[in-house]
């Protein structure tokens, strides 16, 4: 928001709450007197905001009259719209032109005297001066005795004497004042009472987020110790001079709605009867009399990653952003916090010294839950200068962790991660952000920081551990069909897939190590080994292996997972059943009825193959008769040829009767044979 300027009062910022979802609160608070105007100036973009956010309270018994604010239309076009048009910049002759009919008071240079009149308008004519012309403009009036034109050089001052029109004037110069930058608006809030009393005003509006930026000292004997720095924008055209403030790490929802352009309801267009009666209407055709039902689909399932720093859980293994550099904050923090830092362990530099992030920085905020947030409150008044951003310290305090290395084959297939069981064992939430991780004295790597509620653990990784190296290798047996049972003619088979991975890690390094293994959790899947995880998070397992100075270890992971597969043994060919039947995971009594199962399908086949046949034979005597009679139309009945075919043709006669017999008796047989087969799977239950 930007400084509010009004000649009645001023309404300075005392409050200011962050929030790290893109937004802010900001209250300002102030006095006024009597019946009173505040104006206030505002980024367009903030408008909507503002009218979705505003609150407004008069503390001493008054009242809010009205809250006024500038059109979304262009200053120039709100000009426009005054009795006077100040959009172009007009001279003094353009608005006396401007004001024709108008009665003014007219002070003349020489001696002072005034001339009252109504305004005829600007009269321009040319005026010599030595051996050039110019052109001077006069100011022509009809006063009481007759019409007078005064020159506008000779003119000290003009004097409306309509107060309406004055009053558009000092409007329309407000107006220019407030809007002077063309990318505010301003917003006018106006109070009714009597006397002196408190007035206060709040609003929501657009901000950027702030972000917290960490440093973590580990030793050898002593706790680590974590510093917290609170990084706070000021992207306004406003200093933010001694405010109250408080950072806030939740994330309320929060959004945009356009309540600041002027929306227009569509209106249907009503013709009158009189045309409506005489269209004739239209109907389309019909697609289908018969209406179709339509299905719903499977819903689909995402899954997604842990968010555990330096790409634990799968994520990428590249270096993190550095951490802020340690700048000194405009804020100047008080120190107010017991310290309780251990004596400093010898540390692996040659100083022997560990960092003391305690010396001259102590936390300036105090942490507070709020529900489902948290809220850090700044104990002094904080001061940021407009465009400006500050460093202001929120943590500084030991913390739990444990040393560990964190192998994950998707971060680095070779080496594992150096990295910290964090514990958060302050008692505030920590948002999350980069860490700036020092061994001792000496930097260790750049770490980052999920978001953590107090006494919640979480893996951070910092750097590459060169001196341990973890192999991976997959084993795949071959598939297990585990059972097999049949009910009512459906094969039920299980199979049973298994899959086996070694994790062979050898530690090269002087010093013991605790090596966390992390193995992709599939919910499909069931550990079947004898490793047990030490934990699992949404999509991983972590195994958790003691490697000794100069020793190894290795770890296998087996897992299987059962498929079932649903087959109908009606419409399965006779291969498909055999292959069940060289299953070595068969039972008798399911190999049984698949081998009673194939017997049947084989006298039905061999009944279907004895049918086909004769119905080939039938289909080829029918053709050769077709033959026949193409022959014994084109002979003469006295020919030696007709009698041939004749003879041959009442033989085939013969056949086809023999041949339909035997058709309808196979056929008959290919029912009952499809009958037994289809009832003995149908009353198929075995296991």
């Amino acid at each position: 928001a930007g400084a509010g300027s009004a000649p009645a009062a001023r309404l300075p910022l005392r409050k200011i709450v962050l929030f790290s979802s893109g937004v802010g609160f900001f209250q300002r608070e102030g006095e006024v007197d009597g019946n009173a105007k505040i104006d206030l100036t505002f980024p367009a973009g903030d408008v909507n905001d503002l009218l979705k956010s505003l609150t407004i309270q008069d503390l001493g018994g008054g009242r809010v009259q009205a809250v006024g604010y500038d059109s979304h239309d262009p200053i120039e076009r709100t000009l426009r719209s005054y009795a006077i048009n100040l959009a172009d910049n007009p001279s003094q002759a353009d608005i006396l032109d401007r004001a024709r009919g108008e009665k003014v008071e007219v002070t003349l240079v020489a001696g002072g005297s005034a001339v009252t009149g109504s305004i005829l308008g600007i009269e321009k004519h040319e005026q010599a001066v030595k051996d050039a012309k110019t052109v001077v403009e006069s100011l022509n009036l009809l006063t009481a005795e007759g019409m007078r034109s005064i020159r506008l050089p000779d003119i000290a001052r003009v004097r409306f004497l309509n107060p309406a029109l004055e009053a558009e004037l000092k409007r329309a110069l407000d107006t220019l004042s407030l809007s002077r930058d063309t990318q505010k608006k301003a917003v006018s809030l106006k109070f009714a009472g009597t006397g002196k009393r408190p007035v206060r005003v709040s609003y929501v509006v657009e901000n950027p987020i702030w972000k917290t930026s960490y440093r973590l000292v580990l030793d050898k004997e002593g706790k680590p110790f974590l510093q917290g720095w609170a990084v706070v924008e000021n992207p306004t055209d406003e200093d933010w001079s001694d405010v109250r403030m408080a950072l806030v790490s939740g994330r309320p929802i929060s959004f945009k709605m356009d309540l600041y352009s002027p929306l227009y309801v569509p209106r249907p267009v009503v013709e009158p009867e009189l045309f409506s009666s005489l269209r004739p209407p239209t109907y389309d055709g019909a697609m289908d009399r018969r209406r179709a039902e339509g299905g719903e689909g499977a819903p689909v399932v995402g899954k997604s990653g842990t968010g555990f720093a330096g790409g634990l859980g799968g994520g990428g293994g590249g270096p993190m952003a550095p951490g802020a550099p340690a700048a000194v904050p405009e804020y100047a923090a008080k120190g107010r916090m017991n310290r309780g830092l251990v004596d400093p362990a010898p540390s692996a530099d040659k100083s022997g010294e560990s960092m003391d992030l305690a010396q001259g920085v102590s936390s300036a905020a105090q942490g507070a839950q709020l529900g489902d947030y948290f809220q850090y409150t700044l104990e002094d008044a904080v001061t940021v200068g407009r465009q400006k951003s500050s460093l202001l310290p929120i943590v500084n305090q030991e913390v739990g962790g444990a040393r560990v290395s964190i192998y994950n084959p998707r971060t680095h297939s070779k080496y594992p991660l150096l990295g910290l069981r964090f514990k958060n064992a302050t008692n505030l939430s920590l948002m999350q952000g980069p860490v700036t991780v020092f061994d001792g004295t000496s930097y260790a790597g750049d770490a980052r920081l999920p978001d953590l509620q107090a006494g919640e653990e979480r893996l951070v990784s910092y750097a590459i551990d060169l001196g341990t190296e973890v192999e991976s290798q997959v084993k795949t047996p071959p598939v297990v069909y585990s059972t097999l049972k049949i009910v009512k003619g459906v094969l039920h088979s299980t199979r049973k897939i298994r899959e086996e991975r070694t994790y062979k890690a050898v530690n090269r390094s002087k010093t013991d190590r605790t090596l966390l293994i992390e193995h992709p959790y599939r919910a499909e899947y069931k550990l079947t080994g004898t490793a047990k995880p030490a934990e699992r998070t949404r999509d991983q397992y972590r195994f958790e292996v003691k490697l000794p100075a100069g020793g190894t270890g290795t770890t296998e992971v087996a897992e299987e997972r059962d498929l079932e597969q649903v087959v109908e043994l009606l419409n399965t060919n006779e291969n498909q059943i055999r292959f069940y039947l060289r299953l070595p995971s068969i039972t008798p009594a399911v190999k049984q009825a698949l081998e009673e199962a194939i017997n049947l399908r084989g006298k039905l086949a061999q009944v279907q193959s004895s049918l086909a046949l004769v119905n080939k034979q039938l289909d080829e005597i029918t053709k050769d008769q077709a033959r026949l009679r193409a022959n014994l139309k084109e002979l003469p009945p006295t020919a030696a040829a007709y009698k041939r075919y004749l003879e041959k043709f009442d033989q085939q006669e013969s056949q086809i009767e023999k041949l339909q017999a035997e058709q309808k008796k196979l056929q008959d047989a290919e029912v009952q044979a499809r009958a037994r087969y289809e009832q003995f799977l149908t009353n198929l239950n075995v296991e």
